[in-house]
């Protein structure tokens, strides 16, 4: 492979196990020979030798969710840019888990890993192994690339009761959750701002899971007392899940009440009555990430210092939140 390249043995060993420090020139030499000899790298004796793996890890709660979806396509083209793979763990939102999945990945010599903690707490890095949190805020420490959630869900309170609804009601995930729990925090805070006691206007309703079947879950105890004039849910799967419970007890989306999501996933525009959401930068999110931790970890040029970074949200409204 060397001699097809025109280069060193330690010019093909550097490019594929340190390609910050070769030359694009030379690095496209490298890969040309790479691809015509059909050449593919030994993981299992990279990983006895001591060197890193091209692969970085991506942690989150919930492999089957479209928002981690979402933000897995973007890390992976982020990660394929510079030749590596990502390897998809889900934590099932369980801090054992996480831990659990962590270890393996430092045993498996990955170059880092992208996590979305379970619960609220911050895990330490396993081993040293560089670590860049997604969809979670941190301190100057750490590396993280997060949204603004709080603003977020003040916007679709903001725009519920703009319409004139003033019985609301929030449909969480679990309690642990970071991200729903400034959800429901920015919820309270709009209301207080209109000078609304959220006390009394604001139904909380926080569900064991963030799924459809939570959200009909939610819908079916509304449907027990007095239903809101509107609802706001921590995510879109959770506003589907609000949508089937209420239309099989004969409740119209918006005609009876309004709904909105959170994320803005592919098919909410295409849902049976298109959902007004909350929309996250998926895509960014998940790719400025993925950039961050290759910079951490030396696979992109230029160096690194630890970076927050906060996305904001923007309201997409749709048909379900208002009539005409």
């Amino acid at each position: 492979m060397a001699r097809l390249a025109g280069v060193s043995v330690g010019t093909v060993s550097n490019t594929i196990n340190r390609p910050q420090q070769v030359r694009p020139k030379t690095r496209r030499a490298v890969q040309e020979a790479i691809d015509e000899l059909g050449f593919v790298p030994n993981q299992s004796a990279r990983v006895l030798s001591g060197v890193s793996a091209q692969v970085i890890g991506l942690v989150v709660p919930d492999v089957a969710s479209p928002f981690f979806m979402g933000v897995a396509k973007a890390v992976e083209r982020a990660a394929g840019e510079v030749g590596h793979m990502v390897m998809l763990c889900n934590s099932g939102n369980e801090q054992a888990s996480e831990r659990r999945l962590l270890r393996m990945l430092a045993a498996q010599r990955v170059r880092g890993a992208l996590v979305t903690p379970a619960g609220a707490a911050q895990p330490e890095s396993a081993e040293d192994m560089p670590l860049v949190f997604l969809d979670h805020e941190t301190g100057a420490s750490d590396c993280s690339v997060s949204v603004d959630h709080f603003t977020g869900e003040r916007l679709a309170a903001r725009h519920l009761l703009a319409l004139g609804h003033r019985r609301l009601a929030f449909v969480g995930g679990p309690a642990r959750m970071w991200q729903m729990a400034l959800r429901a925090r920015g919820a309270r805070r709009e209301l207080a701002a209109n000078g609304i006691d959220p006390a009394e206007a604001l139904a909380e309703y926080t569900m064991p899971g963030f799924g459809i079947q939570d959200g009909i879950a939610a819908a079916e105890r509304m449907l027990a007392g007095e239903l809101p004039d509107g609802i706001l849910c921590g995510n879109d799967m959770l506003a589907f899940g609000v949508y089937r419970g209420l239309a099989r007890a004969g409740a119209r989306v918006p005609e009876d009440v309004a709904l909105v999501g959170y994320d803005d996933v592919d098919f909410a525009a295409d849902w049976i009555v298109p959902l007004t959401t909350v929309r996250q930068p998926i895509d960014e999110l998940g790719y400025r990430a993925a950039t961050l931790l290759l910079e951490h970890t030396g696979q992109l040029p230029g160096g690194h210092e630890h970076r927050q970074e906060r996305l904001l949200p923007e309201l997409i409204v749709r048909e379900s939140s208002a009539v005409g």
